[in-house]
């Protein structure tokens, strides 16, 4: 017998958690058949030696907006070059599934909010992406969750009331995207539509969820004890698996109290609620522009949103609104030189002004910051992206201490050469950082500890039976690497660069980098719920 491909000589963190020990690690027909102390037969047509480097599975990222970055660039090369081998996608409410024709304009609007540039959608449901995808070919594998937004989208069209035909009609379209293989549901509930979902619709749908044993993952509501309670509460409520969303606190008067945070989890757990939650390790954030501005500016979508803004009149009611602040009840005071232009449109005749800040692009625009947002969300919609620095580095490393959380990037599969815009340097770096960083420099995990977190651990909040472990049977996603030199180099000012010491990186058993150096294999699939 001869196997496709051995990697020889490397110590094993096999997902499990389990101490790290020295092993082989053979593949075959896209899966392991193999992990043994033993060398020598069987033997095979690759041999790579690992001596002194970490083999591990490839890493999943639990949160990911990867949805249609994956259609535009098959690559995925801020991901792969990570070693990360799985995306989860469809999360804060955004996926590329379910499509209505009637709704088909505001479907769009949303997936703008991804800040990805346009696609022609050739599908309607989970089927037809897939079909799509694997049509253009992808380096890396995706497992999706239906995005709530375009659910209630496909129901309601925009309309903040739902009715209880509507609710029942939701949870007809998610029982059928389930059975289609999507491994959950997520919601955005700062996000239009997805922030008028109340009590009643949510625990109809969490229900749907908790028959099929699939996640619910939640970007909360802006306030972080008012979501923790309320997904605590579905999950009490339903028997859902919840997994929170890209943990965090943004409010200045709060930093510093991550542990309390913490501690609202694991009551939650232990009064019955079956709930984790994932962290991205950088203290600031990313996302659309729109879901900073006033709530009713919003309703019934990007169309209506900009219709408002022409008017002098509404326009004078939401700038002075907009400039009080943000947040739960606009608590949080604008810091405008921490709020950064990712990708912009040109406003009052100026540049796009990526890379630079509120403050600096309105004063070049003769404009009050809070009218030069809105100026910015009336010309771009959901397609303008900011960065805030709102965060602190204390709280970050306490979360990712955490046994409660898993890593997830809250970023995107894109080319390293993405056209000028700035994304979140997350999206370039954020596995190989916790490895680096948090790891190796700071100390705050132990390595073993750091890839169960983007693994085994990851695997089994999601239901993804057959990765995230090193065994015989599981499917062959592998990454080593140097745990002495592995690292992120993306920064803020410059995101688009690869890490370093990702030496090899296996999906479904084809070598997808090698030296560092991607190839040119697509072998990536949409995988299913089983």
């Amino acid at each position: 017998m001869t196997v496709d491909l051995r990697i020889r000589g490397g110590t094993v963190h096999d997902g499990t958690g389990r101490a790290p020990f020295p092993a082989d690690v053979l593949i075959d027909g896209g899966r392991i058949v193999a992990v043994t102390s033993h060398p020598g037969d069987p033997e095979a047509a690759r041999v790579i030696d690992a001596q002194g480097l970490a083999v591990a599975p490839g890493f999943i990222d639990i949160h990911t907006h990867s949805d249609v970055s994956v259609l535009l660039d098959g690559r995925a090369q801020s991901k792969v070059h990570q070693g990360v081998t799985t995306e989860v996608t469809g999360n804060c409410g955004f996926s590329p599934f379910p499509l209505v024709a009637d709704h088909l304009e505001d479907h769009l609007d949303l997936l703008a909010g991804l800040g990805h540039d346009p696609v022609t959608p050739t599908w309607t449901d989970l089927d037809g992406y897939a079909d799509a995808v694997t049509a253009s070919g992808v380096a890396i594998n995706v497992a999706p969750l239906v995005g709530h937004g375009q659910l209630r989208i496909a129901e309601l069209g925009m309309a903040e009331e739902v009715r209880e035909d509507g609710i029942a009609a939701m949870r007809r379209r998610l029982a059928d995207l389930l059975e289609q293989g999507a491994f959950g549901m997520s919601t955005g509930l700062t996000y239009v539509p997805s922030r008028y979902a109340a009590w009643d619709e949510l625990v109809a749908l969490c229900s749907v969820l908790a028959a099929h044993g699939a996640v619910y993952a939640t970007h909360s509501r802006a306030d972080v004890e008012v979501g923790i309670d309320e997904a605590s509460r579905l999950g009490r409520a339903t028997g859902a698996r919840i997994q929170y969303s890209h943990v965090a606190l943004n409010e200045p008067a709060v930093w510093g109290s991550a542990a309390t945070v913490l501690a609202r989890f694991e009551e939650a757990r232990r009064t019955g609620a079956d709930v984790g939650c994932d962290v991205y390790p950088y203290a600031a954030s990313a996302s659309a522009l729109t879901q900073y501005v006033p709530a009713w500016v919003q309703e019934g979508g990007v169309g209506a949103m900009r219709s408002r803004l022409s008017e002098p009149a509404v326009r004078r009611r939401a700038e002075d609104e907009l400039a009080s602040g943000w947040g739960p009840d606009g608590r949080i005071p604008w810091l405008w030189d921490r709020v950064v232009i990712s990708r912009g449109v040109p406003v009052a005749g100026g540049p796009a002004a990526e890379g630079r800040t509120i403050e600096e692009a309105s004063a070049a625009a003769g404009l009050s910051p809070a009218r030069y947002v809105l100026e910015l969300c009336r010309e771009g919609g959901n397609l303008v992206q900011v960065v805030l620095f709102y965060r602190s580095e204390e709280d970050v490393r306490t979360f990712l201490r955490s046994d409660l959380t898993l890593l997830g990037s809250d970023g995107s599969a894109v080319p390293l050469e993405p056209g000028g815009a700035r994304p979140h340097p997350r999206g370039f770096g954020a596995h190989t950082r916790l490895l680096g960083r948090y790891t190796r420099e700071l100390g705050d995990l132990d390595l073993t500890t750091a890839v169960r977190k983007m693994t085994g651990a990851v695997a089994d909040r999601l239901g993804l039976t057959d990765r995230g472990v090193l065994r015989p049977g599981t499917a062959a996603d592998v990454v080593v690497f140097d745990p002495a030199t592995v690292a992120d180099t993306a920064s803020f000012l410059e995101p688009c660069q690869a890490p370093v010491g990702i030496d090899l990186v296996v999906v479904n058993g084809t070598i997808v980098v090698e030296a560092g150096v991607q190839t040119p294999a697509r072998p990536g699939e949409v995988l299913r719920a089983r």
